[in-house]
């Protein structure tokens, strides 16, 4: 038998969730029309109207955290619930995070949440286009005001937004369609987003001057196709242009200058304001957030390539995606599943920013099935255990690895496959086609992570 893997007594076991993905809801005591509400999901795939019904069932999914032992809940704040226009505060809304927080607190978790998690009032799209416009900078500042005078005596850590590489890039999460400058867009938004998050921790910080902040990435670890000298360039352009340039301004208020010269070079280089320096300057997050899933694998840009069905960031004279042949994979795991690349990424992460980490998001995703009234997940139990083992080989390390977080708590509403991909520890027993009653069932995996949790070792 092998020895047990203990974990530091100050490591915090959690689990994550967003609001649009869960709590339905759709526009209920007082909730706006989020941008997420306002997709064109094809027919036949949920849509967020009911989605996980956590809205319904908080008290069961808060007694389900208590029972599971988790020490840190890291969720989302739904905008438009808290203000459903975009301007004006919906005090219903308020208090349906009031009663999560306080809580979690009474059952001695750990609030966590997350201002910005791919959704927005839909009036500010509207508007003046949402992200697209620097308006949304102080729209943004002003709900998270709202947010940190409400909940500073409460809340310990924050973040600020989630992904901001998804976040600016996907049409139908943000509310910017399809448009001949859609590239452009996309770098805008995501200054815009840059922005907004060094104005809020700057902000955070004069209203609670002790509580943590972090910004939460997609981790993109990524390997070259082959010992190329081209195939190295452009992992290293990926990494570039899919990471670092996001967290370079999130940590140090400036792009690589490899990304600079590029955006520069191809007109798509953001429009800035003189005392934008000062503001990207004067702040910095107190950790990152790491949300880890799989590692990519890139060569030298075909220049054949067809990139209209691409995803946004990977449309670029840099690079090409190419399989890794080294990996297992699966249906929902097209790139592979690599334990190892938490590894390096965490430690390519330290080295760059020498910030603390949290693992905010990690999970697999299957097509669970119900049978027998239990959803025997090894296969998830699998793939969580490999990567706490690297967590636990980072800290033995020395690396300031503080948390973990699975991806998810329950199953969550997938923004694009409906609720054929499933990522929960508890099974959410509803169809795309068919909601019933959104019954909860734990899986194998909720009761193996609660004997991990308890035991503080693997």
């Amino acid at each position: 038998m092998k020895d047990k893997k203990t974990f530091p007594e100050s490591f915090l076991w959690g689990a994550s969730t967003s609001a649009f993905q869960i709590e339905g809801a759709y526009l209920e005591d007082g909730k706006g029309l989020s941008t997420t509400d306002c997709r064109n999901v094809p027919e036949g795939i949920a849509d967020g109207k009911v989605a996980s019904d956590h809205y319904h069932h908080v008290d069961e999914d808060l007694q389900l955290m208590k029972d599971l032992g988790i020490q840190i809940y890291r969720f989302s704040f739904n905008w438009a619930r808290i203000m459903p226009d975009g301007k004006h505060v919906n005090e219903k809304g308020l208090q349906f995070y009031d009663h999560i927080i306080d809580t979690c607190i009474k059952n001695g978790i750990i609030p966590f949440p997350t201002l910005y998690h791919f959704e927005m009032p839909q009036a500010l799209v509207d508007a003046y286009g949402g992200w697209k416009s620097r308006e949304c900078v102080d729209d943004y500042v002003t709900y998270a005001s709202i947010c940190f005078h409400r909940w500073k005596d409460q809340v310990p850590y924050w973040a600020t937004i989630n992904e901001q590489l998804i976040a600016s890039a996907a049409s139908d999460l943000n509310g910017n369609k399809e448009s001949s400058q859609k590239i452009k867009d996309m770098y805008q938004m995501s200054y815009h987003m840059s922005l907004a998050e060094k104005k809020a921790m700057k902000l955070l910080k004069q209203i609670s001057p002790n509580t943590k902040v972090g910004v939460v990435c997609s981790m993109q670890v990524i390997y070259p196709a082959s010992s190329k000298p081209e195939d190295i360039q452009a992992a290293y352009d990926a990494q570039d242009m899919l990471q670092n340039m996001l967290l370079d301004m999130s940590v140090y208020g400036r792009y690589p200058q490899r990304v600079t010269h590029y955006l520069k070079g191809n007109e798509l280089y953001p429009i800035t304001e003189v005392q934008d320096e000062e503001i990207l300057t004067s702040s910095k997050p107190d950790f990152i957030g790491v949300n880890y899933y799989a590692s990519n694998c890139v060569k030298a840009k075909d220049i054949t390539e067809d990139e209209s069905k691409l995803p946004p960031f990977y449309r670029n004279q840099l690079f090409s995606i190419a399989s890794n042949e080294h990996l297992k994979k699966t249906k929902w795991m097209e790139f592979g599943i690599d334990p190892k690349g938490l590894e390096i990424g965490i430690q390519q992460l330290f080295e760059r920013y020498h910030l603390p980490v949290m693992i905010t998001e990690n999970g697999l995703a299957y097509s669970d099935e119900l049978k027998d009234g239990k959803i025997e997940d090894d296969y998830r139990i699998e793939y969580l255990k490999e990567h706490m083992e690297v967590c636990h080989d980072l800290i033995k390390q020395g690396y300031p690895l503080f948390g973990y977080c699975p991806w998810s708590l329950i199953d969550v509403l997938s923004s694009h496959q409906g609720f054929a991909k499933r990522y929960g520890l508890i099974y959410i027993d509803r169809s795309d086609t068919d909601v019933k009653e959104c019954k909860r069932i734990p899986k194998n995996s909720f009761y193996w992570y609660q004997k991990i949790i308890k035991e503080n070792a693997i």
